[in-house]
Parts: C-alpha cells; structure tokens; sequence
C-alpha cells in the first residue's frame, strides 16, 4: 500500500470526524454504527478488488449492463433513427443525451419492474435490510430505507410509507440522506452511456459505487443527526411494501411510464438548472472581471470548499482542484454534467492519473445535490403531510451528510486503487 493509499485510508477517518464535529448530538453517536457501517463498505470492497471470484464479478457486472445497453439502444433506434446511433459509430450525428442517454432509463425501469413482479428484488432488499439492521442496529424501516435507495430513486419512501408518520427526525434524515447518497439503478444506463466510451469498466465502476454508498449513507446520517428518540421499527424486520401487479405486462407498462416520467423530469432539472447555473455564472464572470478574474464560475467557487476533501480521497495533487470543480457542479446542478465533464477531462487527457478519475466516479455518484433534495423532501412530504415541517428541519443536514457518504465512498475506492492504475480497472487512454 502506497502513501496515497494511506491517505485515502485517512481521509476517511478525517471526514467522518468532520461529520462528528457538526453532530446535533455529539454525544449520541453511536461507535457501533461506524464500525459495521465502515466494515461493510471494506467488506464489500475486499470481495470486489481483493479476490480472485470478485474480479469476475466486477468483470461480469460490467458487460451484463454493457450488453443491457445495447439492448435498450435498439428500441431508442426504432424511435428515433439516427439520433440514437451511439456516437463514435457509423452512421452517428453525434453525442445527444436526450436521444441516446435518456431512453437507458426507460428500459432499466422496466426491467427494475419486472424484477419487482417476479419478487427478486423484495428479497434482495429484505436479505440487505437485514444485514443492516442488525449489524449496525438501525431500525427496520431504515435498513429497507438504505438498501431500497440503491435500486430505485424517491420511490424507496413508498416500500416504507406505513411508518412515515411515527418516524424519528434521525430516520427523517436517514431516509433523504440514503435517497441522495446512492444512485438508482433506473438511471445507471444514463452514467454508462456518458462514460463508456473513455472508461470501458465504468458499468462495474458504479455498481460498485451504488453498494458501497448504502453503508456509507446509514453512517453519515447517524452521525451527522444521531438517534435520540425510540425509533418504532427498532429491532424489527420490516418487509418491503411492494405495490403488486396482475401480470408481467401490467408490470412492464407501468414501470416504463414510470421511466418515462423520470426521464422527463431529468431533462427538464437539467435544462432549469444548467441555464440557471449559466445566468449565475455570467453575473459572477462579470463581477469577477472587476477583479481580473473573468472566468470565475459559482461551481469554481463550490469546488473550493470540496478542496481539502478531494486531497484526502487521496486524487492526485495536480487534480484536486479539477475533482473539487466536479463535485462543486454536482452539488449545484445534477451529477449528470459532472460526469459529463469527467468523461471529457479523461478524453482529453486533462487528470494527470487515471487514479484521479476512478476516485472521482465513486465520489460522484450520488443525487448529492440541491435539486434532488428538493425532489426527495417533496416526494415523502406529498406521502405523509404530516412530516413537511420535521423534512424541512432535517433537510440541509440530510443534503449535508449525503455529500459527505460519497466523498468517503471516495476514499474507499482510494484504498484499493493502487498506483495509476487499477486492479481490474482500465481508464481508455
């Protein structure tokens, strides 16, 4: 283990001490929950990087969801022609999100649906749920909360909503910090098609990220607003609730408009938000040029604080401050542009290691941002009215403690990066 390893390993401790600092109850943090919470994350990441039997899973994740793409391409092809063909191919017009991105999103809600219908992933939910309610002894309604969030996005609160009304303020957060610490695997299709082409093994790169971020959002939350109160599900096995459907096709249907409408809703927050994100910057360039800095940019100025931060995950030197920017973009906007952005940096041979861009995928992967906890506060409130005010009470430590968990997800990912390349992983040169 190289000295860059050893400050990756620090910098987690670092930044979850950061996290005690700014505790609403220092005193009720619970060491059990770090523990097991971090022993998971290394858990998860040993079987991945360190054995033989995980490099041919990591290996096998990666090309199922790669071939899962390609299957949704045909049916985006169909409807849209040419503006679908994937760019860097025959035939293509170009690199267009809306045509070649989007439509991942809509076939991965389907398939999330049918496996919901054939009960797969109220099991897989169930068997995690478990693990994490009994190992770090956090209620039942989180533990299915936490593993929920790695599968679907807002919907995770319906699979929980008969105990949304007597929830604690702790679980409050936990179940927006889980929400924005993890990303759905309807929109990991997204993320693939963005990176693909310069990170060939960035399909199992994120569904890496998406396991290791749950432990690392059931930390953060308790540490960051820990327990005081006697959560309801406390010790208790907390079953899914699933909403059931007649046939496979009902299934199928449903999930795809479900799709539909998420793939809407993120064109129309990345058309607001980078516009707005635009207009803000171009007040700020013209402030700046006051004092010779005509290109500052508010996510220059939000990377700024991610600086230290970014130096602990243990990225290269010369691309702290590149990192920093990414992360400051995804807290101001969505994380699609930062990765965006990443892939063009590792395009054009911008990060000065390859180190730099796997950290930054871990890092990144998260809904970590300010339109998402819009999103997952509205979401919860419209299931349960009664909770809108303890949400908003609660909302800016959950966004708060959701950033952190992917920044020490970050630093795992650090851990087991050894040198400029790594084990398993290939950054396209």
């Amino acid at each position: 283990m190289g000295w860059v390893n050893l400050m990756s390993l620090a910098g987690l401790f670092v930044i979850v001490g950061f996290a005690w600092m700014l505790s609403t109850h220092r005193s009720a943090v619970k060491p059990r929950i770090i523990a097991w919470g971090l022993g998971i994350q290394f858990l998860f990441a040993v079987l991945i990087f360190g054995l033989p039997f995980g490099e041919r899973l990591f290996l096998f994740m990666n090309k199922f969801v790669a071939n899962l793409l390609g299957y949704a391409e045909e049916g985006a092809s169909f409807l849209f022609g040419p503006l679908a063909v994937p760019a860097g191919t025959e035939g293509s017009l170009g690199y267009m999100l809306a045509f070649q991105a989007l439509p991942a999103v809509i076939f991965f809600s389907a398939i999330m649906g049918l496996l919901y219908h054939w009960k797969v992933m109220p099991w897989v939910i169930g068997t995690f749920a478990r693990l994490f309610t009994r190992s770090m002894r956090v209620s039942g309604a989180e533990g299915v909360c936490a593993t929920s969030n790695i599968f679907v996005g807002i919907e995770s609160a319906m699979a929980i909503r008969p105990f949304l009304r007597n929830m604690t303020r702790s679980e409050l957060c936990l179940l927006l910090t889980a929400g924005m610490a993890t990303i759905a695997s309807t929109v990991l299709g997204l993320y693939v098609l963005t990176l693909q082409s310069v990170f060939p093994d960035i399909a199992g790169h994120l569904v890496t990220a998406s396991l290791l971020s749950a432990p690392a959002a059931l930390v953060m939350a308790k540490v960051v607003y820990p327990e005081t109160e006697q959560p309801e599900t406390l010790g208790v096995d907390v079953k899914p609730q699933i909403e059931s459907k007649d046939n496979w096709m009902q299934a199928v249907t449903d999930s795809s408009m479900e799709g539909f409408k998420l793939a809407i809703g993120i064109g129309v927050a990345l058309i607001a938000f980078i516009s707005l994100l635009a207009l803000v910057n171009g007040a700020t360039g013209w402030i700046g040029g006051w004092f010779g800095l005509d290109s500052l940019r508010l996510e220059q100025i939000a990377g700024w604080i991610f600086v230290p931060f970014v130096f602990l995950m243990g990225v290269a030197p010369a691309d702290v401050t590149a990192i920093s920017e990414l992360i400051g973009l995804r807290l101001l906007v969505t994380e699609v542009p930062a990765y965006q952005q990443l892939a063009l940096m590792i395009q054009e041979g911008t990060l000065q290691s390859p180190r730099s861009a796997v950290i930054a995928t871990y890092a990144l992967c998260g809904f970590a941002h300010v339109a998402s906890l819009g999103i997952f506060m509205g979401g919860i409130a419209a299931l349960e009215p009664s909770r809108t005010k303890d949400l908003g009470a609660v909302g800016l430590r959950a966004l708060l403690a959701a950033t952190l968990a992917c920044l020490i997800t970050g630093c795992v990912a650090g851990i087991f990066t050894f040198g400029d390349a790594v084990s398993l992983l290939e950054v396209a040169e």
